[in-house]
């Protein structure tokens, strides 16, 4: 090797050990970085002209990294669920030394009843059965509301979650652009690869999504259900929120270029996503939750209800103790009346509080509508107890409950409201174990992602090692060709 060539080796690993040197600072540094990867120099060899940087590549795995996206949607739809899930029982059933679920409220009012009825001419023990029966009408309107509240809730968190995803598509396409451009030109775009990645992880949060490399480092998403977020050019996510709800409302859908991909009209519903778990609390969980509880208070207003007292009887049922907006009509039998649960009431009649004619013992004499043809103590007597223990026998008397409503089809009023019960804590619990095994399943992919991708300060440490040899290995070649140049030099100066 001539001692030019060796000149221009030495020089050429020189600048290959600077750009490694410098590989390794970025590495250092971005090492607690979320969503950076590890940089690795690429050197090749020509002959005669030494070794040279071929490029700068960062170390990444599509397949692991697909996998964080996967568990990243399934994680964020299950957790929407479940904090939804979690408030309403938590409000509704969790405490039963409050007396929160129905069916405690329910057992408190046969309790208050039979008392009264081993005491029917006691004025505080029927003041006591009518106070129990707000309790209980209060509980459903209660919990109404905290059903309706947590629809309201997730309606907002669609309306946040639309506006993240449009942002991060905004961010995607410049991200995205720079990355094509500086493919082109041959630039570094490591840098820019991180950041479009860590991008299309955040919108796995928001929604599920693939996304699919092309020609010059372009690259396409896609939502779960197979619909296009970005090609080319952003796709636009839209969403019109609904300020308050009432068990009667209906959400509007998220729409992604103007096709539903939310509610009752998607053809092809998103799979996973905060989105699709909000949509799934909002528009399914919660209103089949609200039907439950429309259906014990269509069971109140059914097993109080009063009949025609007279010897020929022509006059329809009427709500007795507990009635609603629709009286004098009953409800229909075994069919969901929406909203029941929040407008029922006790009759003021009955309650000295609401009325100051109001008088506990109609209901032990019958008469609440105010009909007298529906009075079933005709004589007046104070130590009748009939019609009560006929109420008593009421909440333990089958009757039908809508079927779609996911209760007990056909059983007493307790029954329904315990299987009820049952049926919020199982959805709770199915989303809570979904939910744990979920971000377990995401752990451990981010953990095998950061294992090919990340950066192990030991082994950046033992390259900088390698990397300062080499820089002095070639250093000391300059040396030893420049003092030969000399002694070379004043040899043919002599």
């Amino acid at each position: 090797m001539s001692l030019t060539a060796a000149l221009d080796s030495a020089r050429s690993s020189l600048v290959a050990s600077g750009v490694q040197s410098s590989s390794i600072s970025r590495n250092i540094a971005g090492a607690s970085t979320t969503g950076y990867s590890r940089k690795i120099t690429v050197l090749d060899n020509l002959p005669g002209a030494g070794v040279y940087v071929a490029a700068i590549q960062r170390a990444a795995s599509s397949g692991l990294y697909s996998n964080v996206l996967t568990a990243t949607s399934a994680a964020a739809t299950q957790s929407a669920i479940y904090d939804g899930l979690q408030k309403i029982a938590s409000a509704t059933v969790d405490d039963p030394q409050l007396d929160q679920s129905p069916t405690a409220a329910l057992n408190k009012l046969k309790q208050a009843l039979q008392q009264y009825a081993n005491a029917p001419d006691n004025a505080t023990l029927a003041q006591a059965a009518v106070a129990s029966a707000k309790d209980m009408a209060t509980s459903l309107n209660q919990a109404t509301q905290t059903v309706q509240s947590v629809r309201e809730g997730a309606d907002a968190d669609m309306a946040t979650s639309v506006q993240n995803i449009n942002q991060l598509l905004s961010q995607f396409a410049a991200v995205n652009t720079a990355i094509v451009k500086g493919t082109i030109t041959g630039d570094d775009v490591t840098d820019y690869l991180d950041q479009r990645d860590n991008i299309v992880s955040k919108l796995s949060q928001e929604v599920g999504v693939t996304m699919t490399i092309r020609t010059n480092g372009d690259a396409a998403l896609y939502t779960d259900n197979g619909g296009v977020l970005f090609d080319k050019v952003a796709r636009t996510v839209s969403f019109v929120p609904t300020g308050a709800y009432t068990p009667g409302t209906t959400g509007n859908a998220v729409y992604i270029d103007g096709v539903p991909v939310t509610g009752a009209n998607a053809v092809m519903p998103l799979k996973s996503g905060k989105i699709a778990g909000l949509a799934e609390l909002r528009d399914n969980a919660t209103v089949t939750y609200q039907s439950q509880l429309d259906e014990v208070a269509r069971g109140l207003i059914n097993d109080f209800k009063e009949s025609d007292q007279s010897a020929v009887p022509t006059l329809p049922d009427v709500p007795g103790l507990f009635t609603y907006p629709g009286a004098p009509t009953m409800p229909a039998s075994g069919t969901v009346l929406v909203g029941l649960a929040g407008t029922i009431s006790v009759a003021a009649s009955v309650d000295p509080s609401a009325t100051p004619s109001g008088n506990p013992n109609l209901l032990r004499d019958g008469a609440i509508s105010g009909n007298v043809a529906y009075k079933y103590n005709i004589a007046g007597n104070g130590g009748y107890s009939a019609r009560l223990q006929q109420l008593i026998g009421n909440m333990d008397a089958s009757q039908p409950f809508d079927p779609t409503t996911q209760g007990k089809p056909n059983g007493s009023l307790i029954d329904y409201a315990a299987s009820s019960t049952s049926w919020i804590e199982n959805q709770r619990k199915t989303a809570n174990d979904i939910s744990q095994y979920q971000n377990t399943l995401l752990t451990r992919s981010t953990t095998a992602l950061s294992n090919v991708s990340g950066v192990n300060m030991d082994d950046e440490m033992s390259l900088m090692l390698q990397v300062e040899r080499t820089y002095s290995a070639s250093s000391k070649i300059i040396t030893t060709v420049d003092q030969m140049l000399q002694s070379l030099l004043a040899a043919v100066g002599n």
